[in-house]
């Protein structure tokens, strides 16, 4: 990957983190105003960053001229790649807001009864599993590549 390419993906990834920031300081501070925002930072970030990924992915079996087996080939890789961190990008958001969700209930619940700090803990476990089981299946993805 030459060096203008780089620059190029780290000037529009600091861009669509910078622009909706800065469109949420300029304005009045409300509590949509923070929706809007955070909803800007994440539709640019992510447009972006799978724009480049997908042109990536491509851009090299192009040019080295070898034709559409060798292109499929980089794309079903690059796909793989993007699969698996995913897998467990997401599984490690859904475990974020289920431990968010139990350690709240489970300090209430230890705060009002002491003897509960077994059970309570339990559960939270139980949360923090599934970021685990993301981390397996992106481990099988790429071990298929």
């Amino acid at each position: 990957m030459s060096t203008l390419v780089k620059i190029t993906v780290a000037a529009a990834l600091i861009l669509s983190i910078a622009v909706p920031f800065g469109a949420f300081l300029a304005g009045e501070r409300s509590r949509g105003r923070y929706k809007r925002a955070l909803a800007g930072n994440i539709l640019m970030f992510f447009g972006t960053l799978a724009v480049t990924a997908i042109g990536f992915m491509t851009a090299p079996a192009y040019a080295a001229g070898t034709g559409s087996a060798a292109a499929a080939s980089g794309l079903s890789t690059g796909l793989g790649y993007i699969a698996a961190a995913l897998a467990v990008g997401l599984s490690c958001v859904g475990g974020g807001v289920a431990v968010s969700a139990a350690a709240s209930a489970a300090l209430g619940a230890i705060s009002e009864d002491s003897s509960l700090l077994g059970k309570s803990l339990i559960f939270v476990g139980l949360a923090e599993g599934v970021c685990l089981y993301g981390l397996i299946i992106s481990f099988m993805i790429l071990g298929n590549l």
